[in-house]
């Protein structure tokens, strides 16, 4: 593992699904900022200093799609750069082609992953956005 220390903001609106998912991060040495929906994520990312190296979003939330949400973060230039991962219970074509081209950077099946593939997926999506390209 490595010893910088990532924050990640996760948007899932089932509580236990929350605690599970922050409760792991944590133990994997990796920051936490939770949300229990799009509208409260959006006012985080708009009102803090610190942003988070990635976002873990749930597709599926009770007060915006997790398409609404993207979308909402690609209008702003200082979001733009932060890596989202889209974890689902479904995946039609069309909406992971559309969310793709938005740049979201993976699009996930829960059933699919464990907790820990996820994170570690999460891991090296913030690892590579750090490495400069020369």
């Amino acid at each position: 593992m490595d010893n910088q220390k990532y924050t990640v903001m996760v948007v899932e609106d089932e509580a236990l699904l929350l605690q599970a998912i922050e409760k792991k991060l944590r133990l994997s040495g990796i920051s936490v900022i939770s949300c229990a929906g799009g509208n409260q994520a959006i006012e985080y990312l708009r009102t803090f200093q610190k942003l988070p190296d990635a976002i873990w979003l749930d597709y599926y939330l009770r007060d915006m799609s997790g398409l609404d949400l993207v979308n909402e973060i690609k209008k702003d230039e200082k979001l733009i750069k932060i890596p989202i991962v889209v974890i689902s219970n479904s995946a039609s074509e069309n909406k992971v082609k559309t969310l793709l081209a938005l740049g979201v950077k993976k699009y996930l099946l829960k059933s699919e992953y464990r907790l820990d593939d996820i994170i570690e997926i999460v891991r090296k999506i913030i690892d590579e956005k750090g490495k400069v390209v020369s």
